[in-house]
């Protein structure tokens, strides 16, 4: 019997040490790292936007030393993989579905509108020749622009009048938006395709001229020396999207 006894006690005594270990390990857990608040912040205003926004606005809305542009890049990081993207375009940040998951969203085809050659070389050469006026345009493509081509670009939200330039008559000039950078998913214009990539995708004749370049097209919003500002009226000229019809004569 006591034998018995004396085993059972170093049963009781086995389990009690093993329990041990593992309240110590509670007590001396490691905590997770905590989420910086701006994050929270952040995110709170971006999903609350119907835009995007710039960083100044959203660093006006932060406590005092925060690094807005350090904590976007890493809330862009943390939403990389995730459904919902952080995307940087121009200056400004806005949450969008990942674009491997845009066909969950896609209920209807839209069947877009083509643009006419005209429209396009026109488009082309405001994008890398910005700031420019209609006749400059003209005289890049040796031809004519035809009547209504501007319209239909600033119909479609890509180019914008900048100023007026400081010669006879007092052109208007025109330059690219941020509606232009996120229909052809650019986050600058640095990231236009240069000669090289425009040669290798055989939209460059391979018998070029010596000494042809491409422009290297500018994102500063500011107005040039030559460039006076726009004056009250100039966006009344037929370059506000035109309103829907009311069906009355």
């Amino acid at each position: 019997m006591a034998g018995v006894a004396e085993k059972r006690m170093v049963i009781v005594e086995s389990e009690h040490n093993d329990e041990r270990p593992e309240e110590q390990g509670d007590e001396h857990a490691p905590t997770l790292e905590q989420r910086p608040e701006e994050l929270r912040l952040l995110e709170a205003l971006l999903f609350a936007a119907s835009e995007p926004v710039d960083e100044k606005a959203l660093a006006a809305r932060m406590p005092e030393g925060v690094d807005v542009k350090a904590a976007l890049r890493r809330l862009q990081t943390e939403y990389a993989p995730r459904g919902v993207n952080l995307v940087h375009i121009g200056k400004k940040w806005t949450f969008r579905t990942a674009n491997d998951l845009a066909w969950l969203l896609t209920h209807e085809a839209v069947e877009p509108k083509r643009l006419s050659r005209a429209a396009i070389e026109t488009l082309a050469i405001i994008a890398y020749h910005q700031p420019v006026t209609r006749a400059e345009i003209e005289d890049i493509r040796g031809i004519s622009a035809a009547k209504g081509t501007i319209d239909v670009l600033l119909e479609t939200g890509w180019i914008r009048p900048r100023g007026r330039r400081k010669a006879p008559g007092r052109p208007l000039t025109y330059g690219t938006n941020d509606q232009f950078l996120s229909h052809f998913g650019l986050e600058a214009l640095s990231d236009l395709p240069g000669l090289d990539e425009l040669k290798g995708a055989g939209l460059l004749d391979g018998r070029l001229p010596a000494g042809f370049a491409i422009p290297a097209p500018s994102d500063d919003p500011a107005l040039r020396e030559d460039e006076d500002p726009l004056e009250p009226g100039d966006l009344d000229l037929g370059l506000t999207p035109r309103p829907e019809p009311t069906g009355e004569e």
